[in-house]
């Protein structure tokens, strides 16, 4: 059960991760946030790169890895950015629909219709992001789905969803043509480097507050390091489909550290809103 253990601090490291960031972004960009999230995971990332062997890598990696890096560097920002405006407790769970996209993705290009597991788990998905809304029900029945296109954090969090349910599809290739273990301590290496000339562009001598408090910055990236190897250690063990629908727990501790970091109000519906899309990404992925 050693998977069950990488995968809840996977689950557990990215809901503090995004906690430590919602909280950095009350004073700083989503770009540079977007920045130290990953920058900071790599001396960590680095020590454990020299235990890993480097596969074979053909072109397909590196092409795919290409089309990958400015998709991935998109949704991180607007990820950082949908956290920064809307509340952790109403915004992370929306990550539940990624799958729900990823069948749509399937239907579109191969055709591929869901089983009933997999309808029930959309219907699922959809009754808790009503739930999480269930506060504005009084203006009306279809008012819930309203105040989520209201609320632009959440937006953006959706727009992110559906980015990721493209990579996550290419990461698949990308691992494939490499390994787990590689492809982990590689790609965040990669998606720095690219971002920090962007960084530098735009923010000119203020990227120089990439320095300016150390020790906070070093904690995010103990805890996005973590979450990555942890993750990759996780598929390693088992299969993956377990993996992630363990590391999506991470949406019930974000409502709960919403809740105890920033008070973030009507706790018990957003966290009942997640646990049932929780269900429903179960039995979409399983």
């Amino acid at each position: 059960m050693l998977w069950l253990i990488y995968s809840l601090i996977c689950a557990l490291s990215l809901a503090i991760l995004d906690a430590l960031c919602k909280d950095l972004l009350q004073k700083e960009n989503a770009l540079l946030v977007s920045l130290i999230r990953w920058g900071y995971a790599l001396p960590f990332l680095f020590l454990f790169f020299l235990f890993i062997k480097i596969p074979p890598l053909d072109r397909t990696f590196w092409l795919t890895v290409a089309i990958l890096a400015p998709l991935e560097i998109t949704a991180v920002i607007l990820y950082m950015r949908g956290i920064q405006i809307s509340p952790l407790s109403l915004s992370i769970p929306f990550f539940a629909l990624t799958p729900v996209f990823m069948i749509g993705v399937a239907y579109v290009l191969l055709g591929e219709v869901p089983d009933r597991s997999g309808v029930a788990g959309i219907l699922l998905v959809a009754a808790g992001a009503y739930i999480i809304s269930l506060d504005s029900l009084e203006k009306g029945w279809l008012e819930p789905f309203r105040a989520i296109a209201r609320e632009r954090g959440v937006v953006l969090i959706i727009v992110v969803a559906v980015i990721y349910s493209v990579t996550s599809v290419l990461g698949k290739i990308a691992v494939l043509h490499s390994s787990p273990e590689f492809f982990g301590v590689f790609y965040i290496p990669l998606l720095t480097l690219v971002l920090l000339p962007v960084s530098a562009a735009r923010e000119g001598q203020g990227v120089l507050r990439l320095f300016n408090n150390f020790p906070r910055f070093v904690l995010i990236g103990i805890f996005s390091a973590l979450m990555i190897i942890t993750h990759f250690l996780a598929v390693r063990l088992v299969d993956v489909a377990y993996m992630i629908s363990v590391k999506r727990l991470s949406l019930i501790f974000s409502v709960i550290l919403g809740r105890v970091f920033f008070h973030e109000e009507y706790f018990t519906q957003r966290l009942a809103g997640s646990l049932v899309m929780l269900l429903g990404v179960v039995l979409i992925i399983l």
